[in-house]
């Protein structure tokens, strides 16, 4: 597959372990490195805007998508290549998702998981094709695993869910990941 862009969804906050934030900078730096286009909430607190000035400064192209009522809330990025101000969440989640070839799921709160179980949904329903990255800094996915690991035994999955999910451990093996 050829991966031309990629959809992050995050925080809007740091999360209280340092790792977090580390690993949001090193993905933007290889976002850039690797001349993708980065597609994500155009935000500039938390890992979202680690994310968005790592990949800025190492010179690489960012498409910013924010709902109007996240502007004050999120801090709209001011720095971006381009930015979107859309009517509501679900314009977001819909343009982010058009918008790249592959998703990467970084440490979030409740906005994240929603964002990363409409995509896994939106897979299952064949709504489109596109891989997910989960990025599990410092084991922060482990709980979750289990679970889609214990959904999956329990047989409430329409497919092994490998298929379209991959988890990763460092910034780098997602890079690799996606690469195969």
């Amino acid at each position: 597959m050829n991966i031309q862009s990629v959809a992050v969804f995050c925080g809007s906050k740091t999360g209280n372990n340092p790792v977090f934030a580390r690993h949001a900078k090193e993905l933007g730096k290889l976002i850039a490195m690797l001349k993708l286009k980065l597609v994500y909430g155009g935000g500039s607190s938390g890992l979202m805007g680690i994310l968005a000035d790592s990949v800025l400064e190492h010179e690489g192209q960012i498409m910013g998508i924010i709902p109007e009522l996240l502007i004050e809330w999120e801090r709209q990025h001011q720095g971006l290549t381009e930015l979107a101000i859309v009517p509501d969440m679900h314009v977001r989640k819909k343009m982010m998702y058009d918008r790249a070839d592959a998703a990467i799921i970084l440490p979030g709160g409740f906005g994240t998981l929603d964002e990363f179980f409409e995509m896994l949904t939106w897979n299952q329903l064949k709504i489109h094709n596109k891989r997910i990255y989960v990025l599990n800094s410092d084991g922060f996915y482990n709980h979750m695993l289990k679970h889609f690991q214990h959904v999956e035994k329990e047989g409430f999955l329409h497919e092994n869910m490998e298929e379209r999910l991959v988890f990763c451990n460092t910034p780098v093996e997602v890079f690799n990941k996606i690469g195969s």
